[in-house]
């Protein structure tokens, strides 16, 4: 495994980290990857330590709060070992959202309980809106709780990438966590990227596989439970990204890896991005994005045509 500064918060982290998303479990709704084996979860949480894991992103709408119960769980003797990453903001899945300082410090001190520790590394604003980045409130609140010693860092899980120039220009912010993969590209855009790396904020990328589907398992008429949050997306839209691994193979033929390895190297070969998290509910899955590492970043001509590819086509939004 290989390892990243998170922008300039002084900490190193694995550049594959854990999404865990996916193991807190199922929760009313579509509102998750569905039911889960809270075995099979440690199994994995542990394998991804072993094979050098150091970041662990979660967030406590995750499983409402389980998600976090299991790291606490499988880290609560290595704490010393990791960095745990969490989110706050939320009261329900994309429901109503509560970022007043009241909310915010209690909401951390029941994270804390359930991640078995007394401080959290990274504490990120969940999907917050561009009046909540600059609210005097909320910046003095996350403030104090740093300097409290209750968090090491601040960050936030943006809704947009375009909502990255009001993150720098708070001055607050020490890492950003933004959509990037193959199909979704739009931290690219308008230097958006560069931007974060010069004014030294940590790029932690999610949706690396874009929900799975640049694993290359899922085909445009696969079907998803009525609890996996994949279902409320438009058949077109789930057609095009069951569609995109065939695409992207044609122009990375000659590259090692399985297609989820493969888009994980294009995601690393930005030295800007800190970490992607991918989602990993299983050991295998955890062993073969932690192989990504190893492989290294793709070239910087093949990355072009990447580049190249996705402006000729739309992959969102259809």
């Amino acid at each position: 495994m290989k390892y990243r500064q998170l922008g300039r918060t002084g900490m190193q982290v694995s550049e594959i980290g854990f999404g865990a998303w996916g193991i807190g479990g199922a929760t009313p709704g579509a509102t998750s990857y569905g039911l889960t084996d809270d075995r099979e979860s440690l199994r994995a949480l542990h394998c991804a330590l072993e094979l050098g894991m150091t970041f662990y992103d979660t967030s406590d709408i995750y499983g409402a709060g389980h998600s976090e119960r299991l790291i606490g769980q499988a880290f609560r003797n290595a704490r010393s070992r990791v960095v745990v990453a969490s989110k706050v903001g939320f009261l329900a899945h994309d429901g109503p959202q509560d970022f007043s300082p009241s909310h915010l410090c209690a909401a951390l001190k029941r994270s804390l309980e359930r991640l078995q520790t007394d401080y959290l590394d990274l504490f990120q604003l969940h999907n917050p809106s561009a009046d909540v980045l600059a609210r005097e409130d909320v910046l003095i609140t996350l403030q104090d709780l740093k300097r409290q010693g209750a968090i090491r860092a601040v960050g936030v899980s943006l809704r947009s990438p375009a909502d990255i120039p009001a993150v720098i220009t708070s001055g607050i912010y020490e890492t950003i966590q933004v959509n990037f993969n193959l199909t979704d590209q739009r931290l690219l855009e308008h230097g958006l990227l560069a931007r974060c790396q010069a004014a030294g904020i940590g790029v932690i990328v999610r949706t690396p596989l874009c929900f799975g589907f640049l694993t290359g398992k899922y085909h445009p008429a696969s079907v998803f439970g009525e609890q996996d949050h994949r279902s409320r997306w438009s058949e077109a839209q789930r057609a095009v990204w069951a569609e995109a691994p065939r695409l992207f193979e044609e122009t990375l033929t000659t590259l090692a890896g399985s297609p989820a390895q493969r888009a994980l190297r294009f995601c690393l070969s930005y030295p800007a991005i800190s970490t992607v998290i991918p989602g990993m509910l299983t050991t295998r899955q955890v062993e073969e994005n932690a192989a990504a590492s190893h492989l290294g970043p793709l070239a910087e001509a093949e990355r072009l045509r990447i580049e190249a590819l996705y402006r000729s086509r739309t992959f969102f939004g259809v």
